[in-house]
């Protein structure tokens, strides 16, 4: 469809949203508030008027109206899964809005005779009557759901959602995958408000900065419609913060705990707090959290090679020493092992207000802050092959093809940061997110209006960042026996002492990204029935989004060798540790001292531009955005959503151009522009109450990262590279197919199935090639080129299927037993990347597409007692492509066990207990083949206790 069609199919929806604006301007309006039996607001109750034929489904605020309703005396028929019905009475007046407000409250079941109490179900309730009351396909998670795992942030949360996994750093879920499409493709918003990223080099949101206990509910939109933001390739995460409630509103967690891998303590306490004036006008609630997590994690890596030459001791008539190739097992031409400490301080608040002028206007604010102080320090032992020129017959022993001894290099590392305060000897990773809206619902006879502007800011800074490094050069054995647990050790154990370390550098680093969103937008809606079913809808409106994206680093060197010239020289700390994760075997040894590294005073350092010349970029993106679509009741079954958006994005791209990485030759300015017309269409139909078929045709897109945008040149002429950015890549565009049948259980539950198909185009690749003799003049003729470009295509498909249900069947206490399943299966490939060489590669999974995952849990749940074990597994994927198959990198398999449990001591105070990652799985990522350990992080158990006080009252 072009922009003229697009333009002329919106301009027809709005003239007939305004034709109905005149004929419903006499008639009267209700609207009103559910709320369960301790006050807290519902969404996704059903409120009908059924001789009018007109219904509305109540939002997160457990807000709703109907409009364009006739003056007289109506009876309100309120139906929620879970909850007993109710109705309510209501007066309508002509050009009068009527308010209510209504209370629901559970319901016990007659299942073959015998009564049937489900204990701890109102929040599965109200994700599951989000979920089966919204038109599109999503899935939904309240915050007292969320309680039931053992989750402290909202990535660990999210991930327990069908069709979603993550991407686990130091052992916390960061970064979002839904079904199977890597991070950058998904669009995270809080409370309707698009969520900044403080990452420097792409657009991925750390879930991992948000506390779990901050959120009230989670939607995850597989089928975006067309009043939401398009940008949600894979998908779109919507995080509800916590509402003021209909009463006063206590609640408190006090709690610590214990990491094994550490065995340092866990402190962590929330509050939230909340009332409504008497008059029921203005509400409030304002929340806390704060935990202390002490921890580390056990860490080894490296890289392989099946290459190797050496040095024949000849030259060439050009002077050129003469290698010879030797015939060699794939073998570990570099290896690392690391051990991290870190401290983690999370910290978020929030504050919520809400005012209602009178039935026909509110305004609200809402906000929240978000503070992580990541405390790091970092001690590599690292060895890497001398081949080539470096290294003659004799040096190396080959035995039935294994490389089993090389001269290395071998470093020791040790990663700090500046005796002060804030960052106590230890790298200082400080990572902010904040959020604030103004916003607003009106009601103008019939016309529905509602807007919110918003100030979103996301950072991080990493100051005065130290490493220091000794070197040494001796011969190691490279052990290969176990591929999963590669191994290189001193042949001479004398060659490794700490006094054959020289000083090699002190270096000193500053790194600065920050990330700034403003947001405005507006929603027109009129009651329009095309169909004559008395139930339809024309919304319309329009979005302004201005992003400016800025990352500037800077990093200095500074000489030491004369004060310290070996290892030996300086105070050291000793890292061996014969519970070390990854093995015994690993035996790290002696490093420079976090502390005395802090304590140094550094001055005239040297700038080393070419360890952040390329990194530096300043992006501005301006997006501007009008939809239009109806939502019509063809028949009493039948609903259908179609609409129209359109999007056009601006970027202003600032980035450097650069020789040999660290002269800098000037400024490189682009500008790009593009707009694109994304229609949708959504069917939902009901067999019955209790089962919905649904389908929907979708257009979604997914923006290139800032990184890969800015228009930077650096030619490399000693390593015949060349690297560039590419301010001409196309956004990669992906058309929709979804079909999903869904059966709710009387006992709040459900049972899904669907299939998904995505037809990707234009996705984006790191590509290799050489240059042409005209690239860039004659002398980098040859050279070697990295640049983004985009793919051809895509195909996904995929199937996901979902069980949750209170085991009310089963006889005597067993029917306390409840089940959470879901899977998720994907299959991809992707079309048009080329290898080194230049040549297509075939038959290559799209990166970051996972193909199974699957959670499941086993749930009790009684007066007092509740306990759960859960189960989250990801496939392995293709993490990142290399210049062939060899090089390929890969996330390997998860899976994650969890058990969290709790006692009621009174109604209002319990105990709890979680402990995680009982499977110790590791972060774990292999080269070309699974075997080939690439990188194997070990984060241990962790467990956690404490006391829960919660407090209603209406």
């Amino acid at each position: 469809m072009n922009s003229r069609k697009a333009f002329k199919s919106l301009v027809l929806l709005l003239f007939v949203a305004c034709s109905n604006m005149v004929v419903s301007a006499q008639l009267g309006n209700v609207e009103g508030t559910i709320s369960d039996e301790n006050g807290i607001n519902v969404p996704g109750a059903n409120i009908i008027i059924s001789e009018l034929k007109k219904r509305a489904i109540s939002d997160f605020d457990g807000r709703f109206s109907l409009v364009g309703i006739p003056a007289g005396n109506y009876t309100l028929n309120i139906t929620y899964l879970g909850y007993a019905d109710i109705t309510q009475e209501v007066v309508v007046k002509e050009r009068e809005t009527a308010s209510v407000s209504i209370f629901i409250t559970p319901k016990t079941l007659e299942l073959d005779g015998v009564e049937v109490t489900g204990f701890g179900l109102g929040s599965q309730a109200r994700a599951l009557n989000t979920q089966r009351t919204n038109m599109n396909i999503t899935n939904v998670v309240a915050t007292d759901q969320i309680g039931k795992f053992p989750d402290a942030n909202i990535g660990d949360a999210v991930k327990r959602i069908p069709g979603i996994t993550m991407q686990v750093d130091q052992g916390e879920a960061r970064n979002i995958i839904v079904r199977g499409l890597s991070p950058q493709l998904n669009s995270v918003s809080l409370n309707g408000s698009r969520v900044p990223s403080a990452e420097g080099d792409n657009r991925n949101v750390q879930m991992d900065l948000i506390p779990a206990d901050m959120i009230q509910s989670i939607e995850v939109s597989k089928a975006v419609t067309p009043d939401m933001d398009a940008d949600a390739l894979g998908g779109s995460v919507n995080l509800v913060t916590r509402t003021s409630p209909q009463g006063f509103r206590l609640s408190s967690t006090l709690g610590s705990g214990v990491n094994f891998i550490t065995d340092k303590p866990i402190i962590n306490g929330s509050f939230l707090l909340g009332n409504r004036s008497d008059n029921g006008k203005f509400g409030w609630m304002v929340s806390a959290s704060y935990n202390d997590n002490d921890f580390g994690s056990d860490n080894v890596e490296a890289e392989w090679s099946d290459e190797f030459e050496y040095y024949t001791g000849s030259d060439d008539v050009d002077g050129e020493p003469i290698l010879e190739e030797v015939d060699v097992n794939p073998y570990t031409s570099a290896f690392e092992q690391r051990e991290y400490l870190v401290q983690r301080v999370r910290r978020s608040l929030s504050a919520n207000f809400d005012y209602r002028f009178d039935a026909n206007n509110s305004i609200f604010l809402k906000s929240i802050y978000n503070w992580r102080d990541d405390r790091e320090n970092r001690f590599v032992l690292q060895s890497e092959i001398l081949d080539g020129e470096d290294i003659e017959i004799g040096d190396f022993t080959v035995n039935q093809g294994n490389l089993t001894r090389f001269p290395a290099e071998i470093t020791r590392e040790t990663k700090g940061g500046i005796d002060n305060s804030r960052n106590k000897n230890r790298r200082l990773e400080d990572q902010r997110m904040q959020n604030y809206s103004l916003g607003g619902n009106h009601l103008w006879g019939s016309l529905k209006m509602d807007w919110m502007t918003s100030f979103a800011k996301a950072s991080e800074e990493r100051l005065n960042e130290r490493y220091i490094v000794f070197e040494n050069e001796y011969a190691v054995r490279n052990d290969n026996s176990s591929s999963r647990y590669p191994l290189m050790t001193a042949e001479n154990s004398a060659d490794a002492d700490l006094s054959n370390f020289e000083y090699d550098e002190v270096t000193e680093e500053n790194q600065f990204t920050k990330e700034e969103d403003f947001n405005v937008f507006v929603n027109f809606e009129v009651p329009s029935d095309f169909f004559g079913n008395g139930d339809g809808s024309i919304k319309f409106g329009g979005r302004a989004r201005m992003k400016t994206k800025l990352r500037d680093n800077d990093f200095f060197e500074y000489d030491l060798e004369d004060d310290f010239p070996t290892l030996a020289d300086v105070a050291q700390r000793d890292l061996s540790d014969t519970k070390f994760l990854a093995g015994s075997q690993y035996v790290a040894g002696s490093f420079a001292d976090e502390k005395w590294l802090g304590a140094l005073d550094l001055v005239d350092g040297e700038s080393v531009p070419d360890e952040f010349l390329r990194a530096n970029f300043n992006v501005d993106e301006n997006v501007f955005a009008a939809y239009a679509m109806t939502n019509q009741k063809i028949t009493e079954k039948l609903s259908v959503l179609f609409g129209l958006r359109l999007e056009a994005t601006k970027v202003t791209a600032v980035g450097n151009s650069i020789i040999d990485e660290e002269d800098l030759v000037g400024k490189i300015t682009e500008e790009s522009s593009y707009t694109n017309v994304l229609p949708g269409l959504h069917l939902k139909y009901d067999l019955s109450d209790a089962t919905i078929l649904r389908l929907a045709w979708t257009n979604t897109l997914a923006r290139p990262n800032y990184e890969d945008l800015v228009p930077s040149l650096d030619v490399v002429s000693g390593d015949e590279e060349i690297y560039l950015g590419n301010p001409e890549l196309a956004a990669t565009t992906s058309m929709n197919f979804d079909v999903m049948a869904e059966h709710y259980f009387r006992s709040v539950g459900i049972l899904s199935g669907g299939l998904f198909y995505k037809n990707i185009d234009n996705f984006i690749y790191l590509s290799r090639s050489e240059t042409s003799d005209d690239f860039y003049g004659d002398d980098t003729a040859g050279f070697e080129i990295f640049q983004p470009l985009n793919g051809d295509g895509a195909r996904i498909f995929g199937a996901e299927i979902a069980f949750q249900r209170q085991l009310d069947f089963l006889p005597g206490f067993a029917r306390n037993f409840s089940l959470y399943l879901n899977y998720t299966f994907i299959s991809s490939s992707a079309e048009g990347i080329k290898n080194e060489d230049g040549e297509d590669r075939e038959g290559i999974d799209l990166p970051n597409t996972t193909p199974n995952t699957f959670n499941a849990s086993l749930g009790y749940n009684d007066k007092k007692f509740s306990a759960r074990m859960s189960v989250n597994f990801s496939d392995a994927y293709i993490d990142e492509l290399g210049g062939n198959e060899f090089e390929d990198r890969y996330y390997d398999t998860q899976l994650f066990l969890d058990f969290n449990a709790s006692y009621k001591i009174t109604n209002s105070l319990s105990v709890y207990a979680d402990l995680n990652n009982i499977s110790n799985q590791p972060l774990r990522y292999f080269q070309g083949v699974k075997g080939r350990t690439q990188q194997i992080e070990f984060y241990g158990r962790r467990l956690t206790f404490g006391l829960k006080y919660d407090l209603f009252k209406r």
